[in-house]
């Protein structure tokens, strides 16, 4: 992979990887050694978060299919090894959290994936990408329960900045779906939303008590002016 050819992106944007019982199959060993090291860079590069996940969910049957993908992983890091994530002196200290989700991403078993990050000041800290453990029914749900997963994050970094005594109320989640917000807000359970388990509820009670607000924002709009906040970042974020 030394003399390979660079790649501008991790995965192609019309990529959708699935069980590919019609490709050959790889040696498991090589390829779960592969997708080993790339999680363990995922800790320092969210721009492959989402696509080394993905990539990670077929390493019991992984096909060349999966291993093609992998491979331009590596091509698109031979051409980033220079660049990484800035974090500024002096920045003011407040956290704001972004959720997103695509519903029935996954071709196998049409689960959706969310994806999670936190900003403190203009510093990436955190970052998550996952498939959601049951179905969703419809994009409101799915986006719900990529806020629950955004909350439960937020509280944990908020409870590690208590021990800094740096005290955070109020903390924006900012969501790009009306409908999840308006649930979060509104105590009334909707026909349109009975399926939607009482786990993912817990929300509401941290929306209710003042620990959070549930924000719209526009997907365009997050991408361009909130979450690449300084050049090495939009980099790095690009995918």
């Amino acid at each position: 992979m030394e003399t390979c050819k660079e790649s501008s992106t991790p995965m192609a944007t019309n990529c959708y990887l699935d069980t590919d019982e019609t490709c050959s199959a790889v040696d498991q060993t090589k390829y779960r050694g592969m997708i080993g090291s790339l999680l363990y860079l995922t800790t320092s590069r969210p721009d492959i978060m989402h696509n080394v996940c993905v990539c990670a969910r077929f390493q019991s049957c992984s096909k060349e299919s999966h291993l093609s993908v992998v491979i331009r992983i590596l091509k698109y890091l031979k051409g980033i090894r220079n660049l990484g994530l800035w974090y500024p002196h002096g920045s003011t200290i407040s956290l704001v959290g972004y959720s997103d989700s695509n519903f029935g991403g996954c071709k196998s078993d049409k689960k959706s994936t969310s994806g999670i990050c936190h900003l403190l000041g203009c510093s990436l800290i955190s970052w998550h990408s996952k498939k959601q453990a049951c179905v969703a029914f419809s994009t409101t749900e799915a986006e719900y329960i990529a806020i629950g997963s955004c909350c439960a994050q937020s509280i944990w970094i908020k409870n590690q900045l208590e021990d800094y005594r740096i005290y955070l109320d109020h903390i924006p989640l900012k969501c790009d779906n009306t409908s999840a917000i308006n649930l979060t807000k509104n105590h009334v359970l909707h026909s349109k939303t009975k399926h939607i388990e009482i786990q993912h509820h817990f929300i509401r009670d941290h929306v209710s008590k003042g620990d959070y607000k549930v924000e719209y924002i526009d997907t365009q709009k997050s991408t361009s002016r909130y979450l690449y906040q300084t050049p090495c970042q939009r980099k790095v974020l690009h995918s």
